[in-house]
């Protein structure tokens, strides 16, 4: 048996392709995943999900969403509970009568994504930008609390 090496990786990852054979699936079902109030994921009916990137700093978590031909207006970002909610809907433009489609792999419909943040973050200040079709959503981290030292009455 020969194992194939991938342009960007040193070893063959089985569980990649596991990861690839499951996001086919959801594509082909079009179905996307959610993250429930206890942070498990469900399957939920929505017509497409878009890719999103999650990165750290010292300050603030960020959330980038690639919502390429979708209007600002068509874009709802929430917060409940210390879950995030991205939906929003991304609208397939009318046909022209002398335009032939040869090929469609752009998804179109409803999306919604949703993400249980840590506690430590500063949900009354969380900030979103959405610019040339990426969504940025930018959650600072609170202050971490100092523990108070408290005195225990020796009786």
């Amino acid at each position: 048996m020969t194992l194939v090496r991938r342009n960007n990786a040193n070893v063959w990852d089985p569980f990649r392709e596991f990861q690839e054979m499951s996001d086919r699936f959801n594509h082909m079902f079009r179905q996307g995943t959610t993250a429930n109030k206890d942070g498990e994921q469900a399957m939920l009916a929505f017509d497409w999900a878009p890719a999103v990137n999650i990165s750290e700093t010292d300050k603030a978590y960020v959330v980038k969403a690639d919502l390429p031909e979708v209007k600002k207006e068509d874009v709802k970002v929430t917060h409940d509970n210390g879950v995030l909610t991205i939906e929003g809907e991304r609208r397939q433009e009318k046909k022209q009568d002398d335009e032939k489609f040869h090929r469609v792999e752009s998804s179109y419909g409803r999306f919604m994504r949703r993400f249980t943040l840590p506690e430590n973050v500063a949900a009354e200040r969380i900030e979103a930008v959405f610019k040339d079709g990426s969504l940025s959503v930018t959650i600072p981290k609170a202050e971490p609390k100092q523990p108070k030292q408290q005195e225990i009455r020796v009786s």
